[in-house]
């Protein structure tokens, strides 16, 4: 069962690390897209400045869960490599429920403010006026999804998989 649960968890990260990707590579095309259109054309563009910020928004924190899961992050383990294996696994767990902490609370509040921006209908103050709820939904759902991941690590540290040590 915790197995299953392990894969169901990365596989989700995988998942939320791929619809990243695609959000970079359509931001990126959309500013080939108004650059074009700005200095061949001359033409205004309306809603692509938004589309990019919000799209590379959004990748970045769905790919949050993925980072985490590969150790992908930069951090300074000096301190961690120079401890004993038993303390330095005490360490990974404090530091894996101090993340957790983090990391729900941040999917309460993006919850509470995305159902807000639902709920009142808000807008962008921009041209386009996107309807604010559509941007704000990756928060909530990569919280989500970054606090399964800090659950799973928990998991195989506590636990003592070798996984903890180096998981890909």
């Amino acid at each position: 069962m915790v197995s299953l649960f392990l894969r169901t968890v990365d596989l989700l990260s995988k998942v939320a690390a791929l619809i990243a990707g695609l959000l970079l590579i359509a931001a990126m095309l959309v500013i080939c897209e108004m650059i074009f259109l700005r200095y061949v054309f001359r033409a205004p563009t309306i809603w692509q400045t938004d589309f990019v910020v919000f799209s590379a928004t959004a990748a970045m924190f769905l790919g949050a869960p993925y980072v985490l899961k590969t150790r992908g992050h930069v951090g300074v383990d000096v301190i961690e490599i120079a401890l004993p294996r038993r303390p330095r696994r005490v360490l990974g767990i404090v530091g894996a429920l101090l993340g957790l902490t983090f990391t729900v609370l941040m999917a309460y509040a993006s919850a509470i403010f995305f159902h807000e921006a639902y709920v009142n209908e808000w807008r962008t103050s921009t041209v386009a006026a996107i309807t604010l709820w559509i941007p704000l939904l990756p928060l909530p759902v990569s919280f989500a999804l970054l606090s399964l991941q800090y659950v799973a690590e928990l998991v195989r540290r506590v636990c003592g998989t070798d996984e903890a040590e180096g998981h890909a």
